[in-house]
């Protein structure tokens, strides 16, 4: 800076270094306040719908030999329901009737759209197949984290084993009846990467194999969300093998709509077409109960429920649509 007319060089650098001194300072406060600012909202998430962030079995084979695990007996914060704002961040894992009928996951909205590319798999290959449910295994983690990120509510994504060779989980011995299972004493799921193809006749559509996978982790998403175990207290307290059907047929419907809710929000980068859907309502509708099966074997659902219930949550994309708890027509959960 050049020092005005009359005035000494001395006289100049002082004023110079004060207006030097305000300029820092001025640009220290700046500072100090775009830091408080972001320190305030460092733990904010948002919780719209564009937000980032015991063991059951399928097909037709009850879930009877699965040990649900230990979780809190009730929400800690205090009693009755609050809003999803004022939960959120707490984490804190519901129970009780809460968690199964008014949980807060149910609140969530839609899943996200998350990238989910998959290549199909070689079913004629255990290697293939493996790679390709652990593929599909990576999009549910990301999927079902930003949701629970979203109710406030702890998750751990479950662990994998995908088998060729047999072996035992602490639920049951593999290879098991159905192919396939979620154990929630070790919270894993347990897929026998030959088995299910032989059991699905060598099908070669991979949504097949994608909603199988679904199906399993829908179960660990009702253990993660506290209303697994609350289902299997009192399952285990009925002591009419009917009602206990009924128990098992709404954990089983909810799982098949959890799965569509993914799938249905993967479709487009998968990409599952039309096709899909059809193929996947299909399979729905062969792992439901036989029309003509007794009352005592009726524990997935009728063939219409099952179908009905797949076909929700794919067009929903909602947790909350696949609240098959707090159904008032009981023909829905049949």
């Amino acid at each position: 800076m050049y020092a005005g007319f009359g005035e000494s060089p001395t006289s100049a650098a002082r004023r110079a270094n004060r207006r030097a001194t305000g300029l820092t300072t001025a640009l220290v406060v700046v500072l100090l306040a775009l830091a408080l600012l972001s320190w305030t909202t460092a733990g904010e998430e948002d919780t719209g719908p564009g937000a980032s962030a015991d063991g059951t079995g399928s097909g037709a084979v009850p879930d009877s030999d699965e040990k649900p695990g230990q979780e809190p007996s009730g929400w800690t914060g205090g009693g009755g329901r609050t809003g999803l704002s004022e939960r959120f961040g707490q984490q804190e894992r519901p129970s009780g009737h809460v968690a199964l009928v008014d949980n807060p996951l149910y609140g969530t909205g839609r899943l996200s759209p998350r990238p989910c590319p998959v290549a199909e798999p070689d079913v004629d290959e255990a290697e293939s197949m493996e790679t390709f449910l652990n593929a599909v295994a990576d999009c549910l983690d990301d999927a079902w984290r930003t949701q629970f990120a979203r109710a406030g509510i702890p998750f751990t994504p479950p662990e994998r084993v995908f088998w060729e060779e047999p072996g035992a989980s602490p639920c049951r011995e593999y290879p098991s009846r159905a192919g396939a299972f979620y154990c929630r004493a070790s919270t894993s799921i347990y897929i026998g990467t030959s088995d299910v193809v032989e059991k699905w006749n060598g099908a070669t559509r991979s949504v097949v194999y994608a909603s199988l996978l679904a199906h399993e982790y829908g179960h660990h998403v009702q253990g993660e969300s506290g209303l697994l175990e609350y289902y299997h207290e009192q399952r285990e307290l009925s002591e009419d093998p009917l009602e206990r059907n009924s128990w098992t047929r709404r954990s089983e419907l909810q799982a098949n709509c959890l799965a569509g809710a993914f799938l249905g929000s993967v479709r487009v980068s998968y990409p599952l077409d039309e096709g899909d859907l059809e193929t996947l309502l299909t399979d729905a509708a062969a792992t439901a109960d036989r029309e003509d099966s007794p009352e005592e074997e009726r524990t997935h659902g009728s063939v219409d429920n099952s179908v009905r219930w797949t076909r929700t949550g794919w067009e929903e994309q909602d947790p909350g649509a696949c609240n098959t708890w707090d159904v008032s027509d009981g023909s829905l959960v049949h």
